[in-house]
């Protein structure tokens, strides 16, 4: 069976850091069937959340634009009317769109009555012809307790584990559409905390599998925050989700859907464990930014590794552009495809970070520096932006990679702080439509050696 048009499943994970993956260091071989996805296709081997929160980082997977652009800058805000979806622009070519799992996007707000089942109204669910989602999962359902809402609003709950649910529900949508050209965005809640009891509770047949063989990465060796008595678990769910991808990827090629359907999977922000701030995410670290992305069927494959900084605001337009599907509003990310089909080396190797919730923050990560600065004079929860920021990290990544020492201030890198500053200050003005202004950060003078903080 072969469409004409490819078929599309998105496979997003939640709060997964990037190094879960043997592609990056894990000793742990928890991401057999992601590892086989980058391989046979296109591994992004440094990819990034542009804003390190869930709702957010989800308006930028869906529009292709920022989270000032969507007007999404924190989470409680609902789906932006004013931009078409992902489902939007596949409908229009002919396809039946589908949507399962977490969506965050339902201006749910965070109260005491969160944990209510309140189905996400239709004018919030971004176009999706079919809907079996929810907007707060990690409030309203259980490892073992999966409930869910159809598009009119009636409760729908699924049996097995939660992962499981979520993926048995989306090979029967493959089976049922595979007549048809489909795109299915297929949204899980792990491996992000069970809010309401905040761990990570695996499946049964996972648990304590991994307490005693532990990767642990060099930030959380150091700074450890929550991942002595949590890592293990969290990883149990990372290998339960690759189980799930392989399921996914089998499905489809018994249905001989395989030479017609891009897989691709990603994650919408990391996890730093509470060594940053106060939680899990919301910083401007590798930990909280940087995530997982490899895709592979049709352009994909045979892609090999993209080498260059790759954006979820960059997902949208690589996706629509894998499919021949024409942008009918600009978006502010770009289409890798050119560079995956080597008709072109031209990238900006540059990724923008806006940060909320816990601060008004902007960072920029390039190739081997990390720049942030922040307004914390400014609720964050009520401001999406800032005139004026002051200068709060600089980190190498060539010889600190796991961010463990703050250069900010110190008197040797100033040359590299002002360069990255004014690449900043660009970015803010493109991006967000008005010049800010950066203070520097004391002067520290070092004696030739850096100095932990």
């Amino acid at each position: 069976m072969n469409n004409k048009k490819p078929n599309v499943v998105v496979f997003l994970t939640d709060q997964q850091r990037w190094d879960t993956s043997s592609l990056h260091g894990n000793t742990m071989d928890l991401m057999p069937n992601f590892k086989r996805l980058a391989d046979e296709g296109t591994h992004f081997s440094l990819s990034f959340t542009p804003q390190p929160v869930c709702g957010p980082a989800r308006s930028c997977i869906q529009t292709g634009c920022y989270a000032t652009t969507t007007e999404v800058y924190k989470n409680g805000i609902p789906f932006p009317k004013h931009l078409p979806s992902l489902a939007s622009y596949f409908n229009e070519e002919g396809y039946n769109t589908g949507y399962i799992g977490k969506w965050h996007l339902g201006g749910t707000p965070f109260s005491p009555e969160r944990d209510k089942q309140i189905p996400v109204p239709k004018e919030y669910q971004g176009d999706y012809k079919y809907w079996l989602g929810c907007d707060l999962l990690e409030f309203t359902s259980r490892e073992y307790d999966t409930r869910l809402f159809d598009k009119e609003g009636n409760e729908v709950k699924l049996p097995g584990y939660r992962i499981d649910a979520l993926t048995d529900e989306a090979i029967r949508y493959i089976d049922r559409e595979k007549e048809n050209p489909f795109f299915l965005f297929l949204s899980f809640l792990e491996p992000h905390h069970q809010n309401t009891s905040d761990n990570y509770p695996p499946a049964d047949v996972y648990k304590n599998k991994y307490d005693n063989n532990v990767y642990i990465p060099r930030d959380l060796l150091t700074l450890k925050g929550s991942s002595p008595y949590q890592l293990s678990d969290y990883y149990s769910l990372v290998k339960k989700l690759d189980d799930c991808l392989g399921r996914v990827m089998d499905a489809i090629k018994s249905l001989d859907l395989d030479d017609n359907t891009i897989i691709l999977f990603a994650t919408d922000h990391g996890n730093h464990f509470k060594t940053r701030n106060g939680e899990y995410k919301r910083s401007c670290h590798e930990s909280s930014i940087r995530i997982p992305i490899a895709a592979k069927g049709g352009v994909f494959n045979n892609g090999g590794t993209f080498k260059h900084l790759f954006s979820l605001v960059d997902l949208a337009p690589t996706l629509l552009d894998a499919c021949n599907i024409k942008q009918n509003v600009k978006m502010e990310g770009h289409s890798a495809i050119p560079l995956i089909n080597r008709k072109t080396d031209e990238w900006e190797d540059v990724a923008f970070i806006q940060i909320s919730e816990s601060t008004v923050g902007r960072a920029i990560r390039t190739n081997r520096w990390k720049y942030c600065v922040e307004d914390n004079t400014l609720d964050p929860h009520k401001n999406k932006n800032s005139l004026t920021y002051k200068e709060s990290y600089l980190y190498d990544l060539e010889s600190d990679p796991y961010e463990l020492v703050n250069l900010v201030g110190m008197d040797v890198y100033r040359v590299v702080s002002d360069n990255l500053k004014e690449t900043l200050l660009n970015k803010i003005e493109e991006i967000e439509g008005y010049r800010a202004e950066i203070i520097n950060a004391p002067l520290i003078y070092t004696p030739g050696q850096r100095v932990l903080q």
